[in-house]
């Protein structure tokens, strides 16, 4: 994901130490029972659309301008589908960051499924009994987003 003005100028004080981030993530999912995915530009991995909220950005409104954005197609939030805090990470450069995440199952609305921006190299529609070479939060992510059942809260003492 490209880094938000605001992260650069927390960055140019705070250097390559661990922040604590706003993140949110949509499964996006159409009328014909299939999954919106990028594949990423910096890593080469089919993922989930993602992003970093702005202040005062709501969850929800994150969610559909980064799928509009990296993939170029429009959708509505439907529902918080999981909350985790995610295991901090550091990027090539140095910096780190732990990203509280959000993810909303979204229902496509119109445009086009097109690489929109820099972070993919290919943007396309997956039938979820065919899905590429996906991470285990991402099969996480859309196996909730298909429940009807409540949101997800991970927690530490796991049962």
């Amino acid at each position: 994901m490209a880094t938000p003005e605001f992260i650069r100028t927390i960055r140019a004080r705070a250097g390559h130490q661990l922040l604590y981030l706003p993140g949110v993530t949509a499964v996006v999912l159409d009328g014909e029972g299939q999954v919106l995915l990028g594949r990423r530009s910096d890593t080469g991995k089919w993922e989930l659309p993602a992003g970093i909220a702005e202040p005062g950005e709501q969850p929800a409104d994150v969610a559909t301008r980064e799928v509009l954005e990296e993939t170029g197609v429009e959708c509505v939030a439907e529902r918080v589908v999981l909350v985790e805090a995610l295991e901090p990470l550091t990027y090539p450069n140095g910096d780190e960051c732990a990203f509280m995440d959000t993810t909303f199952r979204c229902r496509a609305t119109g445009g086009e499924a097109r690489v929109n921006d820099d972070e993919s190299l290919e943007v396309a529609w997956f039938p979820l009994d065919a899905l590429p070479p996906l991470g285990e939060h991402a099969l996480l992510r859309i196996k909730q987003a298909q429940s009807e059942g409540p949101t997800w809260f991970r927690t530490t003492t796991e049962h």
